[in-house]
């Protein structure tokens, strides 16, 4: 569960569904019951066929705070059993049930008014893929509190076609944004497309030196390379806080 808010299972209804990439679709849901989420949760989806066969995925919340709407992006994997029906089978009005919010350990607050800019530790985003649902939830939070925050996103992805939220990502100001390319990089791009690496990330990310709370999330196997160069470059493990999906949704 999030800290102080109950978990339960809820009614929710599809307000809004729009391509969000090729391959992707956004889902604005109205949860009347949804006692709202911290930025970073994650929520269950449960999905019964008329046989009464049940399935159920987990997908992280791009939206936070005291609302009872809540923002997904489903990423579809062609052979699952949940995601193709969210991307390319629910309709407007249609019905889902949800459980949630879920997620204590991978949540992200904005300091309380009045904070100390002097002790507040910087915070690193880091996200591949559809991985920067979570994050996206935080730096929108960091953007909505104007917090004394330093906050960074760092954000590996195919292309710019295949990133998530670009169109919000691109009015931030309060955070700042650093994007690796892997396949394809737009026109003016600074840096050419390619695999994000250690030293890559020793440039862009904060400095170890500057004791930054760390947040990965992406596939298993880009959130293990990087949690393991963060600590080679001298991060504290305990600081680094990771969540990864093997793209089975």
């Amino acid at each position: 569960m999030t800290a102080g808010r109950p978990v339960a299972w809820h009614r929710a209804r599809v307000v809004e569904a729009r391509a969000e990439t090729p391959r992707s679709r956004r889902l604005v849901l109205d949860v009347p019951t949804w006692p709202g989420n911290d930025a970073g949760s994650h929520l269950d989806i449960r999905l019964t066929a008329p046989d009464g066969y049940q399935a159920s995925r987990s997908y992280s919340v791009g939206s936070s705070g005291d609302g009872t709407r809540v923002v997904l992006v489903v990423d579809e994997v062609p052979d699952g059993e949940v995601s193709p029906y969210l991307v390319r089978g629910l309709q407007l009005g249609d019905e889902l049930e949800v459980h949630g919010p879920l997620g204590r350990f991978f949540v992200w607050r904005p300091p309380g008014a009045g904070a100390d800019p002097a002790a507040l530790a910087p915070v690193q985003l880091i996200a591949g893929g559809s991985g920067v649902v979570p994050l996206f939830a935080m730096a929108s939070a960091h953007e909505a509190a104007r917090d004394a925050t330093e906050l960074r996103l760092l954000y590996s992805v195919r292309s710019p076609e295949d990133a998530f939220f670009r169109e919000e990502i691109a009015t931030f100001e309060a955070t700042r944004v650093d994007w690796a390319f892997t396949r394809r990089a737009p026109d003016g791009a600074t840096r050419p497309p390619g695999r994000l690496t250690r030293e890559a990330l020793a440039e862009l990310a904060v400095g170890a030196e500057r004791a930054p709370r760390v947040f990965v999330c992406g596939p298993t196997a880009f959130v293990e390379a990087v949690a393991g160069w963060l600590v080679e470059l001298g991060h504290a493990p305990a600081a680094i806080r990771t969540e990864r999906f093997g793209g089975t949704p």
